[in-house]
């Protein structure tokens, strides 16, 4: 039985951070969450309407790092409706809000980096317990998976997770091993889900590039049809699982609020065709 997993990362955006205040908070929720444009809604409402309308879960991996500048009530935001739709909320975390946190800064150094991997073993953990108990206090239930903003882990954040309790890591990028921000000790073949550093990593989904390499399955990064091949593919080989990954705010341009019709377009066949192969092929789930 082949698992298609639909992963939304879902946050605030740093790169939209202009101040503490309350406005502030309100238009990065617009733009990176609720995303209503005058098209239509796209954003988190808009996907949790169309996974009920399709029968379909999807795992929503919450970052809860805003809390620092922002408050619990800024993820509650967030949280209370991906749960009162039965949806999964599991942890996302980026780091480049420690940053932004200045005093609030939780770790004794006040170090600050882009990404996990930029810290060391033990502030890994601290920020990871830190991110863990905001989005409990948000409403959440103890997470068991995770995945790093930006892909950036290494392995100790694997090995940190496991001090956590968390079970599962979907950090790892095959597409993007050894050229992005990803320093897990994994290669690009690694595409099945294996026990690594004391957690289950399963990996995020990917197809062979023209030329060699590959492209990772993300809702910007393949076509629809590339999508449904792929697990159509994933499952004739008995593959366990194909990880795809959307964003919160992927459905419209941010800058614009203005809907992405293509990429908008592109999520809801993905959601019918899932539900569709879910109800002709049993081997099949989401």
């Amino acid at each position: 039985m082949t698992r298609a997993f639909i992963t939304i990362d879902t946050e605030y955006s740093s790169g939209l951070y202009t101040g503490p205040g309350a406005a502030d908070r309100a238009d990065n929720f617009a733009r990176s969450i609720a995303c209503n444009t005058p098209q239509g809604p796209a954003g988190i409402a808009h996907k949790l309407d169309l996974l009920a309308r399709h029968g379909q879960k999807a795992v929503f991996f919450v970052d809860p790092m805003p809390a620092l500048v922002w408050g619990v009530a800024a993820i509650e935001d967030i949280v209370g409706p991906i749960m009162a739709a039965g949806q999964d909320v599991q942890l996302h975390c980026h780091s480049e809000w420690l940053r932004l946190a200045g005093e609030a800064n939780p770790l004794t150094s006040k170090r600050t980096g882009q990404n996990l991997a930029d810290f060391p073993f033990e502030e890994q953990c601290q920020i990871l317990d830190y991110a863990r108990t905001v989005l409990m206090a948000a409403g959440a239930p103890a997470p068991v998976a995770f995945r790093a903003g930006n892909y950036g882990a290494n392995d100790d954040t694997l090995r940190a997770l496991a001090s956590l309790g968390i079970a599962y890591d979907s950090s790892h990028c095959p597409a993007m091993a050894g050229t992005g921000a990803c320093r897990i000790s994994l290669g690009p073949h690694i595409r099945d889900p294996l026990v690594h550093m004391g957690v289950i990593e399963v990996p995020v989904g990917s197809i062979g590039a023209m030329g060699g390499g590959q492209r990772h399955a993300q809702i910007t990064a393949l076509s629809l049809g590339e999508m449904l091949a792929a697990i159509r593919h994933a499952r004739d080989a008995g593959q366990e699982t194909f990880t795809l990954v959307s964003h919160s705010f992927e459905l419209i341009n941010r800058r614009k609020l203005a809907a992405n019709r293509v990429v908008r377009h592109r999520f809801t066949g993905l959601v019918k065709a899932l539900a569709a192969m879910c109800q002709w092929t049993p081997s099949v789930t989401s």
